[in-house]
């Protein structure tokens, strides 16, 4: 239990670390909570796949909505800002942790998608100052709508590597 609260503290830490202090020496900040992360709630052998992967994804996806003028950073850009890619990290440490109640039922994912998703990005958007060209309500339906199919995507992200991790260690213990 303490290392559920640990990972869902860290991550806060980290989304606020990311929204106010944008690409500036802040961002340090989320390597010192990756590295917690990894060196006592989790480990690199574990789910080193998982942030690649949930980073690699979130960004390109963030990306796309950028390209398609869903956010406006105040300057013309093609990628979305380290920042906004790092809360993607973040997010990739919660997933077989203090958010992995949500896996199952896959609605429960959906459902924390649709709903807290929009929320964030709206505080994050305030508090960072990013435009939402589209319009507030349109931009967070739309959010809500992407995010209720990308959360259960990212539990199935998780349960495949962690499938694989698992088989690896009995694979070892058999050797």
């Amino acid at each position: 239990m303490p290392k559920l609260i640990a990972n869902a503290v860290l991550f806060q830490l980290g989304w606020f670390a990311c929204v106010l202090g944008g690409d500036g020496p802040w961002l340090l900040a989320v390597l010192a909570i990756v590295a917690v992360h990894l060196l006592w709630v989790s480990s690199w052998q574990a789910e080193g796949k998982l942030l690649i992967s949930v980073f690699l994804a979130g960004s390109a996806l963030d990306s796309f909505l950028l390209n398609l003028g869903v956010f406006d950073f105040g300057e013309p850009r093609q990628l979305i800002p380290l920042w906004l890619a790092c809360l993607w990290l973040l997010l990739a440490t919660t997933l077989n942790h203090c958010l992995a109640w949500t896996a199952r039922p896959w609605w429960r994912a959906s459902l924390l998608g649709a709903v807290a998703a929009p929320l964030s990005y709206y505080g994050g958007a305030q508090i960072a100052d990013v435009g939402l060209p589209y319009g507030t309500w349109q931009s967070l339906l739309l959010i809500g709508l992407i995010w209720a199919v990308a959360m259960p995507v990212l539990h199935g992200f998780a349960k495949l590597y962690r499938a694989q991790y698992e088989q690896s260690l009995r694979t070892r213990k058999l050797v």
